[in-house]
């Protein structure tokens, strides 16, 4: 990626009111800025999770959704996710469909930096074999909305608090269905 990857602040209404390399954006006071979230299904209706590299700045190692990322500067929302799927996963996502469009959080990594984003969600299609970049991530499998759900419930921890908020929000909106996989 580019070493100078901006990312588009946002007031609290969500209006953009700047851009800020992304380097030096997340930090223990991170300012309101826009993400993106995305969820990769298969055939069979399972979400594709990433555990984060032991590199990343926040929550090294756990695991999350599929991939995340930051539009750049007038970037479309769909063709960064487009761009951050290549990159993380050296994928193309396909039949990419906004689930969540007003998704905001705020979270504090373990270590004090702040992740502080609207941050809408997607939910798309693989397209490909996975060839995971390992400075984004250390390990990936395929999970049944059902086994995601129960192990939210039992080890939370585990886990982005991001995907913690997000996975309930997508069961509520009938995206997800946790016990058949993916809306038909």
């Amino acid at each position: 990626m580019n070493a100078t990857e901006m990312v588009v602040l946002l007031d609290d209404a969500g209006t953009p009111i700047g851009e800020a390399p992304k380097a030096g954006v997340h930090t223990r006071e991170t300012p309101l800025h826009l993400a993106f979230s995305c969820y990769l299904l298969n055939d069979d209706g399972e979400i594709l999770l990433t555990r984060r590299s032991p590199e990343k700045k926040t929550w090294p190692g756990v695991w999350t959704n599929s991939f995340c990322g930051h539009p750049a500067p007038g970037e479309d929302h769909l063709d960064a996710v487009a761009r951050r799927a290549q990159f993380e996963l050296g994928v193309d996502a396909n039949q990419v469909g906004l689930a969540l469009p007003h998704f905001r959080y705020r979270a504090v990594d373990p270590t004090g930096i702040v992740e502080n984003e609207i941050c809408p969600v997607y939910i798309a299609r693989i397209a490909g074999e996975l060839k995971p970049n390992p400075s984004e991530v250390a390990d990936w499998a395929w999970m049944s909305p059902a086994l995601l759900a129960d192990s939210l419930e039992r080890t939370p921890t585990a886990f982005s608090p991001w995907l913690g908020l997000q996975f309930p929000q997508l069961l509520e909106a009938r995206v997800l269905q946790p016990g058949t996989g993916a809306k038909a």
